[in-house]
């Protein structure tokens, strides 16, 4: 079980209160000397406003940064808080307001692009301890704003950039969880498509066929039942077996019951002989073509016959199925079902056609390669 991941509204939340608790190291402790010390109203009310209006405004750039909503408005905000921070150390050096210097550095690179940051960071990093000295900061603290200058700089940079590369991460994981979704639902709506179509279809057929000989032939009656039994519960199975996701598809039979289903419906149909050498990995798209092409045949064509051909030329199995019914078919009436066996063959990396031949016939044609493709590869 995969832990759960705060939203990023709350992970914002939490970086601007651990930033709001490192300023307050830098600017309370002055400003408790100012409140508590010097006892001078004025002072305080200046020093109180200053810490208080730059707390707001970093708060408030580091959060709409960090959401991706930037404005240019926000450097003259940057500008606000390093004007307050470099006034406070008047108020006297010696208490605490010299690091103030460091507060605006943290922004830079967050609220500046980062061709622009850089230059801004570097001449901040040597006017910050240059105003130190005009300040007379001690020797250490001169040496501690020369170094911490551009590490704040670059934290504050590496804070907002993890935060936005966590969160496109995130995002990301969440549309290859959608596409999954998305791809399963089509392989199975696909699969329903291709399985029930053409049970149904033999199902219908049979059910004729009984329909016809009832008065004449109750042998041949009871036949056809049997088989519309055994039919459906192969239905049943198949649809249970497209649930769990590995139902698999053999060229064989599905050609014995195409070949079976057709002449039943008194269209000449011969099985072709299926070689044994025929590799594996071709019977799940090449069982599909067979399927599919059965069904089309009885739902949309007035065929008479049907010729089958599986031939292998080397590198590329090939499956060629006409029937004589194409002039009943609708223009553009093919359905999802020849799109879905497209899909199963380009996945296959072959080729698939289908569409009505200038002698009246309907074609099919599938080819796969005798090879099986490469893990990962389509």
């Amino acid at each position: 079980m995969q832990p759960r991941i705060p939203r990023p509204t709350v992970i914002a939340a939490i970086i601007v209160g651990m930033t709001a608790v490192t300023l307050a190291g830098f600017l309370l402790p002055a400003l408790w000397y100012e409140v508590f010390d010097r006892h001078d109203p004025a002072r305080v009310a200046f020093s109180a406003a200053g810490v208080a209006t730059a707390f707001a405004l970093y708060a408030r750039m580091l959060w709409l940064n960090m959401m991706r909503r930037t404005a240019p408005g926000h450097r003259f905000g940057l500008a606000a808080i390093a004007a307050i921070c470099w006034t406070l150390p008047l108020l006297g050096v010696g208490h605490g307001w010299g690091n103030a210097l460091l507060v605006p550095a943290g922004l830079i690179a967050v609220v500046l692009p980062l061709p622009q940051a850089i230059p801004v960071a570097a001449a901040a990093a040597v006017l910050t301890p240059v105003y130190g000295v005009v300040l007379g900061l001690p020797a250490l603290s001169v040496l501690y704003e020369m170094v911490g200058v551009p590490l704040a700089a670059f934290s504050g940079y590496v804070q907002v950039w993890l935060f936005h590369v966590v969160q496109e991460l995130r995002e990301a994981r969440a549309e290859v969880a959608r596409s999954a979704v998305g791809e399963e639902r089509l392989r199975f709506a696909r699969d329903l498509h291709d399985v029930l179509g053409h049970s149904l279809q033999a199902v219908a057929l049979r059910a004729e066929v009984a329909e016809r000989y009832l008065d004449r032939d109750p042998g041949r009656v009871r036949k056809e039942l049997t088989e519309i039994q055994t039919m459906a519960r192969d239905s049943v199975r198949d649809v249970r077996e497209v649930v769990r996701g590995y139902r698999a598809t053999s060229l064989r039979t599905e050609l014995d019951g195409m070949s079976a289903v057709l002449r039943a419906a008194g269209i000449r149909c011969d099985r072709p002989e299926v070689t044994p050498e025929l590799p594996a990995h071709v019977h799940e798209p090449l069982g599909w073509v067979a399927r599919e092409a059965a069904t089309n045949v009885l739902r949309h064509s007035s065929a008479t016959w049907c010729e089958i051909t599986v031939r292998a030329d080397g590198d590329r199995v090939h499956v060629e199925i006409v029937n004589d019914g194409a002039p009943r078919r609708a223009a553009g009436d093919s359905g999802s079902g020849l799109t879905g066996l497209a899909e199963r063959i380009a996945a296959a990396g072959g080729r698939f056609s289908a569409g009505p031949s200038g002698d009246g016939t309907f074609r099919v044609t599938a080819a796969v390669p005798a090879a099986p493709a490469p893990r990962g590869e389509a």
